[in-house]
């Protein structure tokens, strides 16, 4: 998904364009330039000293993240311990990207992520619901069990409007202009449209992990 343009016939064209670098990455590996990008000046990174962070940029209402969820969720859960995963939702504007990030730190100050996060997609693109209002998403979380008005309190929170604001930074030092992306360690990015497919979107995040341990 592009910030600059969200219309179906260029997300149709992103995918099918998207073979010739997956037949070269087929052929010899990951190329920089064509399967991923090394970020002129290095991003900020939270991961202590000795760990290789991992960020995907997503948006709740992309059905790109949406479909690359369980392969990307697969993938994290077999990480080894020196790679620090972590998500981050981006808003290339307001509306309606803000409520859905503030909904993910919520969820996440919560403790809540790991059971809610893949039902906020299922019911956007599966139920068709927008989850676009604080109402809509306050009768969300009370219909899964969760005190609506302590969750709005965090929604609504300074520490969520805080969250929000290094997230808007972190993507725009990672130059993030469309979504999913996956940085890595502050220096790399790839993506879905880059790589052709989600395997070998992972294949790549896997040689940049490797590149990033050599220090390279």
């Amino acid at each position: 998904m592009n910030r600059r343009e969200f219309s179906i016939h260029t997300l149709g064209a992103v995918g099918l364009s998207a073979g010739l670098p997956g037949l070269a990455l087929a052929q010899g590996g990951p190329v920089e330039g064509t399967h991923y990008v090394r970020l002129p000046q290095a991003a900020p990174v939270s991961a202590p000293a000795g760990k290789v962070e991992v960020v995907e940029f997503f948006w709740y209402g992309c059905n790109h993240c949406y479909n690359f969820e369980p392969s990307l969720g697969a993938w994290a859960d077999k990480l080894p311990a020196d790679v620090v995963f972590r998500r981050v939702p981006v808003a290339f504007r307001e509306n309606p990207f803000g409520n859905h990030q503030r909904l993910f730190y919520a969820l996440e100050a919560m403790g809540l992520v790991s059971t809610l996060h893949p039902k906020v997609f299922r019911a956007i693109h599966a139920e068709g619901q927008a989850l676009d209002k604080p109402e809509t998403i306050s009768a969300f979380v009370a219909r899964h069990g969760v005190d609506p008005v302590k969750f709005m309190a965090m929604f609504n929170s300074f520490a969520v409007q805080t969250k929000c604001k290094q997230a808007r930074s972190l993507a725009d030092a990672y130059k993030i202009d469309g979504v999913p992306t996956l940085g890595i360690a502050g220096r790399y990015f790839t993506s879905v449209s880059l790589n052709g497919s989600h395997e070998r979107t992972l294949a790549t995040t896997n040689f940049l992990i490797n590149l990033s341990r050599k220090g390279r």
